[in-house]
């Protein structure tokens, strides 16, 4: 098992709250996180039929027996059952249940209307490079994308093209039949796979539309059911003014890598080093590592990409208010050029007195912390993250 950076904030927020839900993607490791923090608890998976009929024969008596110390996986198989944990939890001195989901959309919903105030909230995402540093340093990048970060391909040694392809089609036959009415599942397929070609480009709905020739309103949902289900998620530009930030286009990013090259038909990594994306996928991976630090502290996702109207870009800018900003160029180079700082200074210039660095991220052999100036390698990107917190506190 990987050490998993989450667990501390697990076990910290078991404390403090009766009730905590971990989500996250399918296959991220949930179920193996929380069995290993919490080992004395009754185990019960939703997966199994057997497990709900006999919850519905009387889920009550069974959550009030269980109660000091109850896992229940894949709660979103019956959504019913969180009104009843409430119940319950109130009911019942020294409670403690783990809640685990993968489909934010139908937990979260009922999460919010029965268990408000009672329950804390963790998301778990795939691997960290955090989490994988000291085995896999040495890795390639290119090898390192392709394999992406699902703990079964590092674990249990699963080729990543037999891993991807049974991931995709048991997303696809499950998931995306349990929350959406798909009448045909290969314009849904297609949909994934040009969204997996536009990685690190705005969302742009209405070409995708046009592409497919579906309505904008269906890949609209589409696109909300692959966010539900922790497929893919729309990073939102940075502004000052918030209410910009929510109606300016986003771009589109997957939560993991491994399945965007699955998606776009790479079968061995070598196919990555001349592949056109492989900037965009590397982009995607850097991304995703300043998402999993952020979520494995428990913590909101304060990330944002910059872009004006002359079209200037910063890949990637931490927002951690208080006239705090944190800017970050992301290429796939292992030598700097300076040219890789135009648009990081140009971001200093517009916001001289609230950014606190920039950074250009690469592949470099070695990483140069530096306030304005440096470049980090992208394994060390979790260690840069924890010393700016800690020269900026």
């Amino acid at each position: 098992m990987y050490n998993r950076k989450i667990e501390d904030e697990l076990l910290r927020l078991k404390g403090l709250f009766r009730v905590v839900t971990v989500t996250g993607p399918r296959q991220s490791g949930k179920t193996t996180l929380v069995k290993h923090a919490f080992p004395d608890y009754t185990y019960v998976n939703l997966e199994d039929e057997a497990v709900i009929s006999e919850l519905q024969l009387n889920r009550k008596a069974f959550l009030e027996h269980h109660c000091t110390g109850l896992i229940i996986d894949e709660v979103q198989r019956m959504p019913e059952l969180i009104s009843a944990v409430q119940v319950v939890v109130d009911e019942t001195s020294g409670a403690s249940v783990v809640l685990t989901g993968s489909n934010n959309l139908q937990l979260m919903q009922r999460v919010t209307q029965s268990l408000a105030g009672r329950t804390a909230v963790l998301t778990l995402l795939p691997l960290s490079i955090e989490e994988l540093t000291g085995n896999d340093r040495l890795l390639s990048c290119f090898k390192l994308m392709y394999n992406g970060f699902y703990p079964a391909v590092w674990a249990q040694n699963l080729p990543a093209q037999d891993m991807y392809r049974q991931y995709f089609n048991t997303y696809i036959q499950r998931d995306i039949r349990q929350v959406l009415n798909v009448k045909n599942l290969d314009e849904f397929r297609k949909f994934l796979v040009i969204a997996a070609s536009r990685i690190g480009t705005e969302f742009n709905a209405q070409s995708i539309s046009n592409e497919l020739g579906v309505s904008l309103p269906t890949v609209l949902e589409w696109m909300n059911v692959l966010e539900a289900t922790y497929v893919a998620f729309r990073l939102r530009p940075f502004y000052r003014n918030i209410g910009k930030r929510l109606i300016k286009t986003p771009k589109i990013y997957f939560y993991d890598v491994g399945l965007v090259c699955y998606l776009l038909g790479i079968t061995k990594p070598s196919q990555l080093e001349t592949h056109p994306l492989r900037g965009q996928v590397f982009e995607n991976m850097v991304v995703c590592e300043f998402i999993k630090y952020q979520f494995n502290r428990g913590r909101d996702n304060d990330i944002y990409f910059f872009r004006d109207r002359s079209q200037r870009e910063v890949d990637i800018v931490i927002d951690r208010g208080l006239d705090e900003l944190h800017a970050f160029e992301v290429k796939l180079a292992s030598t700097i050029h300076p040219d890789f700082y135009n648009n990081l200074k140009y971001f200093r210039s517009l916001f001289t007195d609230q950014t606190r660095t920039t950074q250009v991220i690469n592949t470099g052999a070695s990483s140069v912390y530096s306030p304005e100036t440096g470049h980090i390698n992208f394994w060390d990107i979790p260690t840069t993250l924890t010393r700016i917190e800690d020269t900026t506190h």
